[in-house]
């Protein structure tokens, strides 16, 4: 049968101890929590709240420690065990990636997605000059541009969240990208174990893709709580205080006995549960890794590269190259990237690379799959709903 993760029969063996057979490594895990937004170098850890997990204490003990290809008891790390002399992909392109697919039988592929696969949706950014969204919030004096994600200035002030919010908010007003539509594509392929992204604008599941598919690792509007009493509110009731001129923020909170939030993650709160237990559990599986629209500068997120496989392959579909290997000091585009990033040189048996928009990349690739008359059904479909 097919080994987890797909290209986990190419490891090399060692010999167990009593030399009575040949013992796999077990792969090593890099750290992995979700970055907060696109805030420049700060990241974010979680709470320490209790658990019945067993092994999510464990899991984020682990995160702090780099361990991807960390030395074993034995002296060995996975970079011993693996044999790199073979290339994974016929080719380091989109064509080399479809052929992989192919060939493998890829039935857990993973997608990572920032905020590049919701630039085509009209979606604004945060920091352009003049158009960001930061940029319009200027009349409420944010100390910083990142205080209006900071628990305690909307405590003090939620005036310019909900102002940011009808930005945001998703609705009609925005539709699925064609890289939306080809993620739900790899899931009606039946080979799509779960994408993880870091938006907020639920356009995924607007897409069509089923929520439990979808880990949001910052949240979204799709519910919202009261931070005061713990209590759920009605997502619909959220959107009119958004909306609304005679139903504004103010009487939410008297509504429901205190300030009200959608679920997205600010700074300073737990990340969602879910993204820690998935991320456990789907890497290991993981036999292809597609990267779309991210940065992967802030820590921790763009460890999540890291977490799959070293025999896995990666795709990156992005406008620039991020997240590379370097073997300079201080030349990783993220700390770690020394032992997990994109090698997009010489070293390379893995990795390839789309540079352009994220559309054009899922439309080619599709194309080199034989599958884009279906990517373009599903689009036609989405946007006729």
């Amino acid at each position: 049968g097919r080994c987890e993760g797909g290209a986990a029969k190419r490891i090399k063996m060692t010999a167990g101890k009593d030399g009575g057979g040949e013992v796999p490594d077990k792969t090593a895990k890099a750290p992995t929590v979700a970055e907060l937004f696109d805030s420049g170098n700060e990241s974010e850890s979680p709470s320490s709240d209790d658990d019945d997990d067993g092994g999510l204490e464990d899991f984020i003990r682990g995160l702090v420690g780099l361990k991807l290809g960390s030395r074993g008891e034995d002296g060995q790390g996975e970079d011993d065990l693996v044999d790199t002399s073979q290339p994974l992909l016929s080719s380091f392109d989109l064509v080399g990636v479809a052929e992989y697919i192919r060939r493998e039988k890829c039935e857990n592929v993973i997608v990572l997605a920032g905020a590049g696969i919701s630039v085509s949706a009209g979606i604004p950014d945060f920091r352009s000059p003049g158009s960001g969204l930061y940029s319009k919030l200027q009349q409420y004096g944010l100390p910083h541009p990142e205080a209006i994600f900071e628990m305690g200035f909307f405590r003090n002030n939620p005036e310019p969240f909900y102002t940011l919010a009808q930005e945001l908010f998703p609705g009609d007003r925005y539709q699925p990208t064609t890289a939306h539509y080809f993620i739900k594509l790899l899931h009606e392929k039946g080979i799509l174990l779960r994408c993880f992204t870091q938006n907020i604008d639920s356009l995924e599941t607007q897409a069509g893709l089923p929520r439990e598919k979808l880990v949001a690792a910052h949240g979204n509007f799709d519910s919202a709580t009261c931070i005061d009493t713990g209590k759920k509110v009605p997502i619909d009731e959220v959107e009119r205080a958004i909306f609304s001129d005679d139903f504004g923020w103010k009487q939410l909170k008297h509504k429901h006995d205190g300030l009200v939030k959608p679920d997205i993650v600010f700074f300073g709160e737990q990340l969602p549960h879910q993204f820690f237990k998935l991320a456990e559990e789907d890497f290991p599986k993981c036999d292809l890794l597609i990267v779309m629209g991210t940065s992967l500068v802030v820590q921790p997120f763009a460890s999540l590269i890291g977490r799959v496989s070293q025999m896995t392959p990666r795709l990156l579909i992005n406008r620039e190259k991020v997240g590379t290997y370097s073997k300079r000091r201080g030349g990783y585009s993220s700390p770690g990237m020394a032992q997990y990033g994109f090698r997009f040189d010489k070293s390379n048996y893995r990795d390839a690379l789309f540079l352009g928009d994220c559309d054009d990349g899922c439309a080619a690739l599709s194309r080199s799959l034989g599958w884009e008359e279906d990517l373009n059904a599903l689009a036609v479909a989405g946007r006729a709903r």
